[in-house]
């Protein structure tokens, strides 16, 4: 098992950027495939980004592409989201997530293959 913690959300007006983090312990954090969901009120958690362990082949949600980068320091056993030109949909919740499988090639973008969650940060983007 390996524990989550984000941070880095707050409160930001469109147009502008925030840079999420997500610091982890426990099991081998370097050997996982990382990810970043999001969920809006009254709408399902949605994959945003994720990236494979050794933080090479990026895959991104349609909405987001060309706005955010996900990349991982695996020294520090960190991964961060970089949200630019943030627009008032990306407003919800983000939740970091650890793969439930190691040395996965290509990193899955589905909800059910995340194994361990951070308990999320709000951003709020403000028109």
């Amino acid at each position: 098992q390996v524990q989550l913690v984000e941070s880095g959300g707050g409160l930001v007006q469109a147009g502008g950027s925030l840079r999420l983090s997500c610091a982890a312990s426990g099991r081998a954090f370097s050997s996982y495939a990382m990810a970043w969901f999001r969920q809006a009120p009254g709408k399902e958690r949605e994959f945003v980004a994720a990236l494979r362990w050794r933080g090479d082949n990026q895959y991104y949600g349609d909405s987001v592409k060309g706005r955010f980068t996900i990349s991982r320091d695996n020294a520090k056993n960190t991964v961060y989201l970089q949200m630019n030109s943030l627009k008032s949909e990306d407003t919800a919740i983000y939740y970091c997530a650890a793969d439930s499988s190691p040395w996965r090639a290509v990193p899955t973008t589905r909800r059910s293959e995340y194994r361990d969650w951070g308990q999320g940060t709000q951003v709020t983007v403000s028109s």
